[in-house]
Order: structure tokens, then sequence, then C-alpha cells
């Protein structure tokens, strides 16, 4: 039986999925305490907003799912350098999705502006797009601030749009968010640019934040969110081959840049109207268009046409379609970063006005088992610390950690916590006295213990 195959029976059988186990269900970010904090330009500490971060709540029904959430991340938002007057805000959104999704029946419904699914701390997800396109008619920008409409107005497909990843890095903030019109989201992979192999923004030097997840090339990513056509979404590793097999691999976009130096076809040979030539301001990879998909039928760890593939993950050991946050071999973000252009599966706006049905509300605990927390991969660095020390969290942190320091003779020197949905947390060491510290971390249930050296 194929994978695929086998996928089909299980959502037949979707219906009496438990909620304990239904990972549309248990795998949101929920908070009702913490609140969130932002940077403003040239100061480096982070101001606190007075809004609730993460989902303050999950509901579920037979068919669907409500999340319920203010749109901000428990890691710091900002500084957005280009200009944006933008700061995140409150969204106070309800979202829905289905529990039992399925495959587009006819043409697949391509990603639109704005929202096309929610990471699972609440924040949006945008697709490639920053509203930006080339006016053929005037050679010239058109779309977003500081530009005159485009032709048909905002949202209206052009033959040349503009690819907010590279065109607009110098507004992302250090975890790669940024907000329009106060609607903080992402449109790729969202870990610090700080963690990337190859950094491509400083911005964290200054304005340290942390991002929702950190890769890890040596374990599954973990699911990071699901597109508005129900299906979910990782991190950039997964298993090489479908079935699970294969050990853990970077899980590759099929899309590349094309090999062009004008701009007057699309990828299949459509001829359009002529954009900008190639050059050092629109540079190849400046427009959506200069990319085209090439099949990599045979080499498992490719990704089909709308970024995603069937395949087995440690949520979904039946098999499930899934998108992931895409990225190239220095992590970069790979187009089209997470999900497109087009979805595969049964497209609907997820953002709704209200719960019109019966539903249940998810009570069940969020804290991470003991064996996970033991398996969280955790740096401590530099090791031996002289002024600062930081602590990373790999991978996904699902709870808040608690985080104390004791010297070598039982005394607690230090105490804090690593928010759900964070990576990072930093000790100031100047003032603690040359010797050896335990760092002890908690999630209320288990506890793992580090070791660092104090020069």
């Amino acid at each position: 039986m194929s994978l695929r195959t086998s996928f089909t029976s299980l959502l037949l059988a979707g219906l009496s999925c438990s909620a304990q186990t239904d990972p549309v269900i248990t795998s949101w970010l929920q908070n009702t305490t913490l609140t969130g904090s932002y940077y403003m330009s040239g100061n480096p500490t982070a101001i606190p907003n007075g809004i609730l971060v993460n989902c303050q709540q999950v509901e579920y029904s037979t068919d669907n799912v409500y999340i319920h959430t203010r749109g901000i991340p428990s890691y710091p938002t900002g500084p957005f350098l280009d200009g944006n007057p933008s700061l995140a805000e409150d969204q106070n959104a309800i979202f829905r999705f289905t529990r039992t999704p399925q495959p587009a029946s006819g043409t697949n419904q391509v990603t639109l502006p704005g929202n096309i699914g929610v990471f699972v701390n609440g924040v949006a997800l945008f697709d490639y797009r920053d509203g930006v396109a080339w006016n053929t008619n005037t050679n010239s920008l058109c779309g977003g601030p500081g530009n005159p409409p485009c032709p048909g107005g905002m949202g209206a497909q052009q033959a040349w749009n503009r690819d907010a990843v590279p065109a607009e890095r110098v507004g992302f903030d250090c975890s790669k968010g940024h907000p329009a019109m106060g609607n903080y989201h992402h449109h790729q992979n969202p870990s610090a640019f700080k963690l990337d192999l190859d950094i491509v923004s400083t911005i964290c030097n200054l304005y340290d934040a942390e991002g929702l997840y950190a890769i890890d090339s040596t374990a599954h990513s973990p699911l990071i969110g699901f597109a508005y056509d129900g299906y979910p979404i990782y991190g950039a590793y997964g298993f090489k081959n479908a079935d699970g097999t294969g050990g853990i691999a970077r899980i590759r976009s099929g899309y590349q840049l094309r090999n062009i130096t004008v701009r007057t076809h699309h990828a299949d040979g459509t001829d359009v109207d002529d954009g900008p030539p190639v050059d050092a301001t629109y540079f190849l990879g400046y427009f959506r268009e200069d990319y085209e998909f090439v099949d990599h039928s045979g080499q498992a760890e490719y990704l089909d046409v709308h970024n995603g593939r069937f395949c087995v993950t440690p949520e979904y050991p039946a098999g499930t379609y899934a998108y992931f946050a895409t990225v190239d071999e220095s992590w970069n973000s790979a187009y089209p970063y997470v999900i497109g252009p087009t979805f595969y599966g049964q497209y609907s706006n997820a953002l709704v006005a209200s719960i019109t049905e019966p539903t249940t509300v998810y009570t069940g605990g969020t804290g991470i088992r003991d064996e996970a927390l033991n398996a969280l991969g955790i740096q401590l660095f530099p090791n031996p610390a002289s002024d600062l020390l930081a602590l990373q969290v790999q991978g996904l942190l699902k709870s808040t950690l608690t985080v104390e320091v004791y010297d070598v003779t039982g005394k607690r020197v230090a105490a804090s916590s690593i928010p759900q949905g964070s990576t990072i947390w930093y000790l100031d060491t100047s003032t603690l006295h040359p010797g050896t510290y335990t760092v002890l971390l908690s999630n209320g249930s288990s506890e793992i213990r580090e070791r660092f050296v104090k020069r």
C-alpha cells in the first residue's frame, strides 16, 4: 500500500481521532499570562507591549479547530529599519482549520496577499510577496509605500511581482518578521538570522531576538504551523525518504533561479510585458518570476511545486501531506520559503469573525514530555564564559523552561525563564566569581543540568 493510499485510509477514520492525538489541536502554544515586547530603533532594551503572546485558547469540533490569538510572539519584535512605521499590534483573531484536509479538486488556489497560514505561536504566515510589482506601462515599481498603485489595485497580479524576502531584508527584525498595518508576520523560516550558517543580516548584533525555533540538522524539524488548506508546516529538516527512512536531511525546494539576463518571458515560455533587465538593482531573484520549478523525481528530499510532499513525520506516523520552511545549504531562506506559489489542498480563508458550532475547549497539557526535554539540544556558549553566557535551545520550545544557576556550594545565584516559542537566554556573568556553575532547566515535570565555567 502506498503512503498516499495509507494516508487516505487514515483520513476516512479521521472523525474518530482523539483530541489528545490530533496535531492540529495539540500543537499550538497556549498562554494566558505572558505578554510580549518590542525594540525601538537605537534602543537595545526590549520594551513591554502588554499584549498576550502565543495562542490564548484552542477549541475543536468534529470537523474544525479554532485558534484564538493576538498574533504576538514570545520573542521581541522589531525594530524595522526600512522606515516601516508599524509595530506588532493586537490582532484579536480567530482562525479555523479543518481536521481533515483534502487535496484540491481542479485548479489549485494561488496563494494570496496577507495571511496564508498560522504558526503554532499564533503569528501569521505570508507568502513571498510584499505588494510591490513592476508596472510595465511606466517601467517603474508600483504598489507598496512610496510607489503609485499597480494596475488593477492592491493584490492584482502583475507580470513581475517582487519577492519580499530579498527585497525587504533590511526591514526584517532578527526573527525574520515584520508587520503589515500592525499584523506581524513571517514570509519565511522563522529562525533568527544570527543562527544561519551564512548570516545575511546583522540586525541581531544590537537587537537580539530569538525566533520560533532553532534549526537542528541532526533531528527532524518541529511542526511549526498550519496552512490555510489545513496541512501542517514543518521546519527545514525531515526524514530524507517519504516513508521515514534514510536519516535526517535538509528538505529542499524544487525551485531554482532561471538563467536569464532580460525579463521578457515567464519560465513556462509565456511572452509577457518586459520587466527590467537583470542588474545590480533588480538582481536575479528580485521578482518571483525569476524562478523556475525543476522536477527532481528520484531525489526524495526535494519538494513538489507547492513546496510540500506526502511523508511520514513524528506527529503523523501514518503519513500526511506537509509543507516545509525551505532553506539553502547556508540555512538562508529558499524560495518559495514555506507555501506556494499555489496551495496543495482545498483552500479556505481561515480567519473567521466568530464560532458558529458547538466546540470543546482543549485543556490538554502543553508541557514537554520528559524524554523530549531530555532530547532538547541545549548549548551553553561561550564556555568558559567571561562576561556573558548564552543558553541556546535547539528545536521548538513547547513549554516555558525555568532556568536556575547554582555555584559549587549549592547556592542559587540567578533565576529566570525561557518562554515557550523562544530559543535563547542570557546571563550576565561579570559579577560571578571564577569557578564552575550548574544551570538547572525544568519544565515542572522533569529537569536537566548543564555546567559552565566562569573565568
